[in-house]
């Protein structure tokens, strides 16, 4: 064998290896994970081609069928999935006081658990304390409880607590018996009457506790606090979409929360700004505070700004009840 002949051959070795450590990097992210596809996957190469770095720092191009949904595939094992993130106490602190209902949190949650807008996880309502005071904007997410009645009343353990304060659906284990949806006191829960539309390489994945992707038809699902984020050390995306600083996330071992821009003590934004619990006397033990509505940064009205009718046509009745109030 020439020279020539050698050189073309070591070429077509290290393009191999070039290219399977470029896969190997993208599987280590929760890129690739064929081992988990329902079947194997019968597609060709498409011929277009992404440009990846390899781990030892080579640009490489490998075909698009080898990618995957980063976001929305396992990247743990069942058994860590339930088990939570060692050594971690998850909460979450929302200031209503900055809420205008820009809605950025609940697009984002859509967007990245590939949800329709008629299936809203995260919901933003309009509450008034009493017949006199005036409404405000009060995002409700699942609560994550520490006594959570939903959890004790699944008859197939598809619903569990984790170590980590996250109470999460494995809809493979799910039976749609919907008692959990009875049990949770706070409505936080939804149910798939219909087969969720995901593309197609996502139908093929084994279910995703952690990120409640591939969602199954009859089976119940719900706002998750994005624990596949936490685990990369991220915020959830109702956090980092908030235009306001909204929301606020952290561990509670740490006594630390944040909402990207600025980092606070938990136990001292709590204390010194009269944190509380939704509906704290059901005894659930809620792992979602609250910061009162006191010096709002905007006037209620504005969260109805360019919005659609469909969605005015929410909270007409109360915004009405606070104009004839001010009139009088």
């Amino acid at each position: 064998m020439d020279n020539q002949e050698n050189k073309k051959q070591a070429g077509a070795s290290r393009r191999d290896i070039l290219k399977l450590g470029a896969l190997s990097a993208i599987a280590a992210c929760g890129g690739i994970l064929a081992s988990c596809n329902k079947t194997a996957d019968p597609k060709e190469e498409t011929g277009e081609k992404v440009k990846l770095l390899s781990p030892d720092g080579q640009l490489v191009e490998v075909d698009k069928k080898y990618l995957r949904f980063a976001d929305q595939t396992v990247r743990v094992s069942a058994e860590e999935a339930r088990r939570g993130i060692p050594g971690r106490k998850f909460v979450m602190v929302i200031d209503l006081a900055k809420c205008k209902n820009a809605r950025k949190c609940v697009a984002a949650c859509q967007k990245s658990h590939l949800r329709p807008e008629s299936k809203e996880w995260l919901q933003v309502k309009l509450l008034k304390n009493n017949e006199d005071a005036a409404p405000y904007w009060f995002p409700k997410t699942c609560f994550h409880c520490d006594n959570p009645p939903c959890v004790k009343v699944c008859p197939v353990d598809a619903t569990f607590k984790r170590t980590d304060g996250l109470v999460l659906i494995d809809n493979d284990r799910c039976i749609g018996c919907k008692f959990c949806m009875a049990a949770c006191p706070y409505s936080t829960r939804v149910f798939n009457w219909e087969e969720p539309k995901f593309p197609e390489d996502l139908v093929k994945m084994c279910a995703a506790p952690e990120t409640g992707v591939p969602g199954r038809i009859g089976t119940v699902e719900k706002c998750d606090f994005c624990p596949d984020m936490a685990r990369e050390g991220l915020l959830p995306h109702c956090v980092s979409a908030c235009p306001n600083g909204v929301f606020y996330f952290g561990d509670q071992n740490e006594d630390a929360v944040t909402n990207g821009e600025e980092t606070v003590r938990f136990s001292d934004m709590i204390r010194d700004r009269s944190g509380y619990r939704f509906a704290e006397d059901l005894g659930t033990q809620p792992r979602v505070w609250y910061l009162p509505p006191r010096d709002r940064l905007f006037p209620v009205e504005r969260g109805l700004d360019g919005k659609p009718e469909s969605l005015k046509k929410r909270f007409e009745g109360l915004l009405e009840n606070t104009a004839e109030n001010a009139d009088e």
